[in-house]
């Protein structure tokens, strides 16, 4: 290859190597015929890939380590394995109708050449790689077969039964089979294809589970044979750059997937349980992050004076609901609603989803000191105008987050509470003194997601007598239903959309604060001033065909019961 001397300098200058192994390289090289760069790897003096990577800086092309590197399947097909072994070349994502190709050689044009025409695509952009990457790659993703239980069929039981048993050394070899490489990627580019939010490896005595959540409802999509568990999640611990050896212990770890033009961040989270360890993987996809306030689902009057309390100079806005339930999505919302030039906004978080433009984001450390409590008062002297704290749960985050308030500047934060009005009562349990609350505390806003119909196969639907009581509606009324498709994989749904509630402070509602009223007594109040509930909003949306009635109990039950 082209400027190897180049390299060698850089090599020297990075202290890498010495000029005396390289002289020693040249003499191995007269004997055996080898490139110096695979004369410098034989003698154990430098790694493939530092050379790679050296390699790369001096044609000022990226280099890229494949050894943990995801691929979708859809963009392997799009370099038959033979052109991919001929030119030791293999594709890693595509955007539009360009491809990025991984290759040994990125300079050889001819290859490049073959493969664009192949490929039937009109650019290629190219990386600079490492031969053991390339044959990772080879290894581990073509004549991948088209699902897992047939994957799982061609794998030798025996063969992995016995190093199952085996110590850390075989445990760690076996999850670097390309049997288990090609098992876990399929089972990650499926979840992403399937739009799932989640992946759940769940073992029991006989089996391993995998169930995806989509569109919040969990769905069993295979049953792995038990002899390929400690593989199969030793795998994905070695993608999240997690401790293989510590099984005893929770554990937190992240995988980066690039999908066309999209990148996946994947969170996964480790458990012990008395089966093995459990297994989630969480998919972000920060291409659908951004949300404006409208698409969000709020009603039209709902929208009018949830945007006229973001735009307050000071106070706290609080975002309600359970886990799951897109609270980071509406305040991520509101503060790209708000953000310009002329503000200072900072958020703590936990952790950092979505990178906002303009806005200062940092994650908790709590090892190193850094909590809720101890990052907000530390935000508080960067001078900002906005402050987003991910999340109140004490009364330390609670009064500093007040204090704030009442110090002009504006809090947005959250709350686990099941309405609107619970958030109070919640402040008031963690001993933050009543006329804090209701000096400080501006709004709240209460959501839930509920599973939208699916458009490809909606329909008009009557519902039952018995769930229009629960409804506490009377006579036959229209609404919809989604009547199954290959697109929505015959649930009927597709997407989510947000319900809310949103509880604007007044003087009334300020005096009960103060009198310690309960939730009840608040929600009362409030829904005689004309808030509307979380019911009322769903039943609203199933009326319009954005979601069924029977959709809307599922989540607000609770609240009604």
């Amino acid at each position: 290859m082209a400027k190897t001397q180049e390299a060698m300098e850089l090599l020297i200058k990075k202290g890498l190597i010495t000029r005396d192994q390289i002289e020693r390289a040249r003499e191995e090289v007269k004997k055996t015929g080898l490139p110096l760069e695979k004369a410098l790897e034989k003698l154990g003096y430098i790694t493939e890939e530092e050379i790679a990577s050296t390699i790369a800086d001096t044609l000022d092309i990226p280099y890229i380590d494949l050894t943990d590197y995801i691929i979708d399947q859809e963009v392997i097909k799009l370099v038959p394995e033979t052109l991919a072994k001929k030119h030791k070349a293999v594709p890693l994502f595509k955007i539009g109708n360009a491809l990025t190709l991984a290759m040994v050689d990125p300079q050889d044009i001819i290859a490049i050449d073959e493969i664009r025409l192949k490929a039937k695509i009109d650019s290629v952009d190219t990386v600079l790689v490492s031969e053991r990457g390339i044959q990772k790659v080879l290894d581990s993703y073509y004549g991948v077969i088209g699902t897992v239980d047939e994957l799982i069929k061609d794998i030798d039981k025996a063969k992995f039964e016995t190093k199952a048993k085996g110590g850390l050394k075989d445990i760690s070899e076996v999850a670097g089979e390309p049997p288990i490489i090609k098992l876990v990627n399929l089972m990650i580019t499926q979840a992403v294809k399937d739009r799932a939010s989640d992946i759940h490896i769940e073992p029991d005595d006989t089996a391993v589970r995998i169930r995806y959540r989509i569109d919040g409802i969990l769905h069993e999509i295979n049953v792995i044979p038990k002899h390929l568990q400690s593989a199969v999640i030793s795998r994905i611990k070695i993608l999240a750059k997690m401790d293989i050896a510590e099984q005893r212990k929770p554990q937190d770890g992240r995988i980066k997937l690039k999908k066309e033009d999209r990148d996946i961040d994947i969170r996964v989270s480790s458990f012990p349980t008395i089966h093995g360890e459990n297994v989630v993987m969480r998919l972000l996809d920060k291409s659908t992050a951004l949300l404006g306030l409208p698409e969000l689902g709020l009603s039209k009057g709902d929208l009018k004076k949830f945007e006229k309390l973001i735009h307050q100079p000071n106070g706290i806005i609080l975002v309600t609901g359970p886990t799951g339930s897109g609270k980071t999505t509406t305040l991520y919302g509101a503060l790209s609603t708000i953000n310009s030039m002329e503000k200072n906004i900072i958020t703590i978080e936990d952790p950092v989803e979505y990178e906002l433009p303009l806005i200062r984001q940092t994650q908790v450390n709590p090892k190193a000191g850094l909590t809720f409590a101890a990052g907000l008062r530390s935000i508080l002297r960067q001078d900002p105008d906005v402050v987003m704290v991910g999340e109140i749960r004490d009364k330390e985050t609670a009064d500093i987050s007040i204090q704030a308030a009442l110090t002009g500047h504006l809090v947005f934060s959250t709350l686990h509470t099941n309405d609107a009005p619970s958030a109070l009562a919640r402040l008031l349990d963690m001993g933050v003194e009543p006329f804090l609350i209701s000096s400080s505390v501006m709004g709240i806003l209460g959501q839930r997601l509920v599973r939208a119909v699916c458009p490809k196969c909606k329909e008009n639907h009557t519902p039952s007598d018995e769930v229009l009581k629960d409804l506490g509606l009377k006579g036959k009324m229209i609404f919809y239903r989604g009547k199954g498709c290959a697109s929505c994989r015959g649930t009927g749904f597709a997407g989510r959309i947000g319900i809310f509630e949103l509880l604007i402070m007044d003087e009334d509602i300020r005096k009960l604060i103060v009198a310690k009223a309960s939730a009840d007594e608040i929600r009362k109040i409030a829904i005689s001033k004309g808030m509307g509930t979380l019911f009322s909003d769903g039943i609203s949306k199933a009326k319009e065909g954005i979601t069924t009635v029977e959709e809307v109990l599922r989540v607000t039950k609770t609240e009604e019961e």
